[in-house]
């Protein structure tokens, strides 16, 4: 149970902190923390390294040091209103029925949620009365992820025939692929919100993405062209960090349990 903790808390760290250097390496803020386009920074690279640096701190510290329940609690906060400043406003004037178009606030509001389930791996602060509150937020976090598995299933139905142009052409059956992982991650999503069954859930869902990972993603980014941005190899580490917080939702659980104990003892 605990290599397991450090296996999710290594993959989401990794993830964070790979995302970081990319704002060293592209132009711009990464399109899944802000849809800016890179041509419109040209004033605002201490921002963009910023960002950039304030991610790569955040993701190693989540890798390798034991309790980071302050770190990974402003981390959550960050990119919860990375999503509510940068993205809604954005997509509620845009198209905002378009359900294909809320992919990037979804996978934000999903990292976001995964800093929040690493913060209750730890026990509670009392002596603070922003990091209780912040706390009692982080327990929803497991559900920021699980709505955009569900969400992101229902579009494997919504644009299969794009979607079935991401399974490598080496694998038969394009179509029936992308209908089983639209099943898998509405299936999965659910899941995470009916508590049911986590710890099976949680690791058919891990090496679901962990397959994805290998298969699809790794092998995109290498081929991917400049004039890609580094869009690819965002998606690689966002799917790295989607491994890390599919390993740890079912231990957010836990976190809720101890929650409810001390409201009941007050």
């Amino acid at each position: 149970m605990q290599q397991l903790k450090s296996i999710g808390k290594i993959f989401f760290g990794l993830g964070i902190a790979g995302i970081g250097v990319l704002h060293f390496i592209y132009p711009g803020f990464r399109p899944v923390l802000l849809p800016i386009p890179p041509e419109a920074t040209q004033n605002l690279h201490f921002l963009v390294y910023l960002t950039g640096a304030v991610l790569i701190v955040a993701g190693i510290c989540i890798a390798i040091i034991q309790n980071v329940k302050t770190i990974s609690l402003f981390l959550g906060l960050l990119l919860l209103l990375f999503v509510i400043i940068g993205h809604l406003p954005n997509r509620l004037t845009n198209n905002p029925g378009i359900l294909g178009a809320w992919t990037d606030a979804l996978k934000l509001l999903a990292l976001s949620g995964g800093a929040f389930i690493i913060s209750t791996l730890y026990p509670d602060t009392k002596n603070n009365r922003l990091i209780s509150s912040i706390e009692k937020m982080a327990l929803c976090g497991k559900y920021f992820f699980a709505l955009m598995l569900i969400i992101f299933g229902i579009d494997h139905f919504l644009y299969a025939d794009f979607v079935k142009t991401l399974v490598p052409s080496w694998i038969p059956g394009q179509l029936f692929w992308t209908y089983f992982g639209g099943i898998a991650l509405i299936g999965s999503g659910l899941a995470v919100f009916l508590n049911f069954k986590p710890r099976a859930i949680s690791l058919l869902l891990g090496a679901m993405l962990f397959i994805w990972l290998i298969v699809l993603h790794i092998p995109r980014a290498i081929v991917a062209p400049r004039a890609d941005n580094g869009n690819e190899w965002t998606s690689v580490l966002q799917c790295l960090a989607f491994i890390g917080i599919a390993v740890l939702y079912p231990y957010s659980n836990n976190a809720r349990a101890s929650l409810s104990r001390a409201n009941d003892d007050l």
